[in-house]
């Protein structure tokens, strides 16, 4: 296979954004070998258009993280083909970062791209697992579903294995809207001034959360409309443990307007900065106090 065309390194590419000065900014320190993150974007059945390339060239969500890279001193490298869970390449890298859709195991793409194989998926989760970071950001909660109904909650042993690890799992979502997210923890480093605020945003309705995660970010859903936001408040960035790996998630990520934000900057840095162990948090699980009626879905009865 071409190395060309299995790694396309968008750290070739400048972009000025005019990215905030974040408290966690900084080199890498003298003498650690820098940090290596993989930005997966293959989209099955729907591609976004923060991931979308150009020819060869880098999508506008692989030149932002590739920027925060710079800026926070890690290397980023995009990639859309499948084959790179199977390379040699794995292993040297230390956090993945996902905005993926779909089956990614499924033949066919939108973006034209190789799939990921079962034994990649396993890699990468055993990757995790033993260690490595995990970033999501928006529709990664909406790749490989969890069989059974789409507006029901599974028991944790009939999810997927990929939702169990990212700790939520897409519903669906409405019409993009203002809606206001509720800032939950005031400790998490790099975070630590987040407040909540407003944003219009394709939101997403979520499910399946698993019992330990840390909630950051709450989705306030008084006052949406559509008939997804008729439930209560429920989870939209967390922070959880793996095993040993460390996973971060945040269901913003579809409008490119939301990507060039300083706020997703703040929230997508500081999520990296803690999967790559540059940070610590507590993790203290949260749900319960924070958005105690997650689990109860549009059209279903609280119990």
């Amino acid at each position: 296979m071409n190395r060309r065309d299995l790694l396309i390194r968008t750290g070739a590419a400048t972009l000025t954004l005019g990215l905030s000065g974040f408290p966690l900014a900084r080199a890498a320190p003298a003498g650690e070998k820098k940090k290596r993150v993989l930005m997966y974007t293959r989209s099955q059945g729907f591609q976004h258009s923060v991931v979308q390339r150009k020819g060869n060239e880098p999508s506008l969500a692989e030149r932002i993280a590739t920027d925060l890279g710079r800026k926070h001193g890690f290397e980023v490298v995009g990639e859309k083909d499948g084959r790179v869970f199977l390379s040699r390449e794995l292993p040297t890298f230390d956090a993945f970062l996902f905005e993926t859709q779909g089956d990614l195991l499924a033949e066919k793409s939108q973006d034209g791209s190789p799939p990921m194989t079962a034994d990649g998926k396993k890699r990468l989760l055993d990757a995790v697992a033993s260690g490595k970071g995990f970033v999501g950001s928006h529709c990664a909660s909406d790749t490989f579903h969890s069989p059974g109904g789409r507006n029901e909650n599974q028991p944790e042993a009939k999810r997927d294995p990929y939702i169990r690890m990212l700790g939520g799992e897409f519903i669906v979502h409405g019409a993009q809207q203002k809606a206001r997210m509720r800032a939950v923890e005031h400790q998490f480093p790099g975070l630590t001034h987040l407040k909540s605020f407003d944003k219009l945003e394709e939101w997403y309705s979520l499910k399946n959360f698993a019992p330990d995660l840390h909630v950051i970010l709450v989705q306030e859903t008084k006052g949406m409309k559509g008939d997804p936001y008729a439930r209560p408040p429920f989870p939209a960035t967390w922070a959880r443990m793996h095993h040993k790996g460390r996973v971060f998630y945040t269901s913003m990520g579809h409008r490119e307007d939301v990507w060039e934000s300083d706020v997703f900057h703040e929230v997508l840095a500081a999520g990296l900065a803690w999967a790559l162990g540059r940070t610590r948090a507590d993790l203290t699980p949260n749900l319960g106090q924070v958005a105690p009626h997650a689990d109860q879905l549009a059209g279903h009865k609280r119990n």
